[in-house]
């Protein structure tokens, strides 16, 4: 091959070689810029992320789509109105009598502005045996409307719900002999239950103490070792494999669980006894004497 020949080769090579990117659609590749420049400033030039705009907590009245909240005052005013003229057919807290259920009432439920409420009172229902109140203002039925829409928020907010501080059932009388009767050969007024009144202070809360209640202190038993000891102290383990018991000298021991036996005193057997005799009267009575230890 002669000079010539081979410089000519090696110049069609060159130029079908840079040709090739074209040829294929595909960009230069910089080996400068396989990663972006690092500059300081460029960071502390970058706008601030928005602040996080605050949540805001819903109401349970909002969130249960009860509408608009009813005037207070209104139906305060509303509420002997609706006593003295609607009760006796309706009930009390317009829960149903004779006449139907105004709480779960469909139009009271949807009326708004309580304008069908008080086309309502005007006409009455002579077909279902009501009469017009042709007498009220239109002032008092409108305070009459927001009393029952009051009673439907007071109904399906549970938000608003709260426990009772005062307790108008049982006779405290009978609680005290009732006591005496079945508790107080465990427990003192003057005692462990000293100001038990104070502790539990809604009926409701003591009550469910009463029957439902709970011992989480240490709990103590007795092991009768394999050579026929009885150790009794409080029992720091006990499952299907060990058994280790404290005692009174800050002594721990460990045995295998298979190889002793183990007593463990049921300081509740005196309620479980109970829980199947209990009447309500009871633990009415019960509760309401043992709310008076103060």
């Amino acid at each position: 091959m002669t000079r010539t020949r081979a410089i000519l080769l090696s110049v069609t090579g060159l130029l079908c070689f840079s040709a090739l990117p074209d040829a294929l659609h595909l960009a230069p590749v910089l080996v400068g810029a396989q990663e972006p420049e690092y500059h300081p400033q460029q960071l502390t030039q970058q706008a601030p992320p928005p602040a996080r705009r605050p949540r805001r907590r819903m109401d349970s009245h909002t969130a249960l789509g009860l509408g608009r909240l009813p005037d207070a005052e209104a139906a305060k005013r509303g509420e002997p109105l609706y006593n003295q003229n609607c009760l006796a057919c309706h009930g009390e807290g317009a829960r149903g009598g004779i006449g139907p259920n105004l709480v779960r009432s469909v139009l009271v439920l949807h009326d708004d502005d309580d304008s069908e409420i008080a086309k309502v009172i005007r006409g009455g229902r002579p077909q279902a045996g009501m009469p017009p109140f042709t007498e009220l203002t239109e002032q008092q039925q409108h305070d009459i409307a927001e009393y029952l829409h009051q009673l439907v928020e007071l109904a399906a907010n549970r938000g608003l719900y709260k426990g009772s501080e005062t307790m108008t059932s049982g006779n405290v009388d009978k609680g005290k002999a009732f006591f005496a009767a079945n508790c107080a050969s465990c427990h003192s007024v003057t005692g462990d239950l000293a100001g038990i009144g104070t502790k539990y202070s809604q009926p409701s809360a003591l009550i469910m103490r009463i029957a439902w209640p709970a011992d989480h202190g240490p709990v103590t038993a007795t092991v009768t070792t394999p050579a026929g000891q009885k150790v009794t102290g409080t029992l720091e383990h006990y499952d299907d494999f060990e058994t280790t018991l404290k005692t009174d000298d800050g002594k721990t021991s460990t045995w295998s669980t298979d190889s002793v036996h183990v007593e463990v005193p049921d300081k509740l057997a005196g309620h479980r006894a109970l829980l199947p005799r209990y009447s309500d009267d009871n633990l009415h009575d019960l509760t309401r004497y043992l709310l008076t230890i103060k």
